[in-house]
C-alpha cells in the first residue's frame, strides 16, 4: 500500500490533523496494518516538502496543538494520476508462504513438507471462516465487507495452491533434491 496516497486520499475530504488521519485510515481500511502515528506525521512531512498538502491551522481541544493538513491542488492532481494508473499485476513471487514450501522441500523430507502443507491449510481454512463472518456481521460496514471479500479471495486462491502442491509434494522433492 501507498501510504502518501492513501492519506492524500483521506485529505481529499476536507483538513485534518494527523490523528484524525490516522483514526480515518483504520476506520476505512479496517483489515489493512494500522498505522502508526510516527508513519503518518513523517508522511505528512514529506507530502508538505514536496507541495502536495499544506497546513491549514492549529487547534488545541485540550490537548497539544495540532496542525491540520490540506491537499494542494499539485497534490489533487498527483492523487487522481495514481488513481487513474493500472497497477501492474506483480511480475514475481514474493509470498513467504511460497518460499517456506520450497526451502521446506530443499531441506526436509515429502512427510515433513507435506506436514507443514496440512497445517499451513488449517491455518488458511480458520481465516477463512472468521472473514466469512465479517460478511455476515450486521454491524459490518462497507469498508470491513470490501476487505473480507479481498482477503477471501485471496486466501482462497493459497488454498488452491496449497492443495495442489500437496499434490506434488513427492514429485517436487525428487526435482529439487537432485
Amino acid at each position: 500500500m501507498s501510504t502518501p496516497y492513501v492519506l492524500m486520499g483521506l485529505l481529499a475530504a476536507g483538513p485534518r490533523h494527523g490523528y484524525e488521519l490516522k483514526r480515518a485510515h483504520d476506520e476505512r481500511l479496517p483489515r489493512a496494518k494500522p498505522i502508526a502515528f510516527g508513519q503518518v506525521y513523517a508522511t505528512l512531512g514529506r507530502l508538505e516538502r514536496d507541495g502536495l498538502v499544506e497546513p491549514r491551522g492549529q487547534d488545541r481541544d485540550g490537548g497539544p496543538d495540532r496542525t491540520s493538513y490540506a491537499l494542494t491542488g499539485s497534490g489533487h492532481a498527483r492523487l487522481t494520476e495514481w488513481l487513474s494508473t493500472v497497477e501492474s499485476p506483480a511480475p514475481y513471487v514474493t509470498s513467504t508462504l511460497f518460499a517456506k514450501v520450497v526451502v521446506g522441500l530443499l531441506v526436509a523430507d515429502p512427510g515433513t513438507a507435506t506436514d507443514y502443507l496440512v497445517a499451513q491449510r488449517a491455518a488458511h481454512t480458520a481465516r477463512l471462516r472468521e472473514l466469512t463472518a465479517v460478511k455476515t456481521d450486521r454491524n459490518a460496514t462497507v469498508a470491513d465487507l470490501v476487505a473480507a471479500d479481498y482477503a477471501i479471495v485471496h486466501l482462497d486462491a493459497d488454498l488452491r495452491w496449497l492443495q495442489t502442491t500437496l499434490q506434488r509434494v513427492t514429485e517436487l522433492y525428487r526435482e529439487v533434491n537432485t
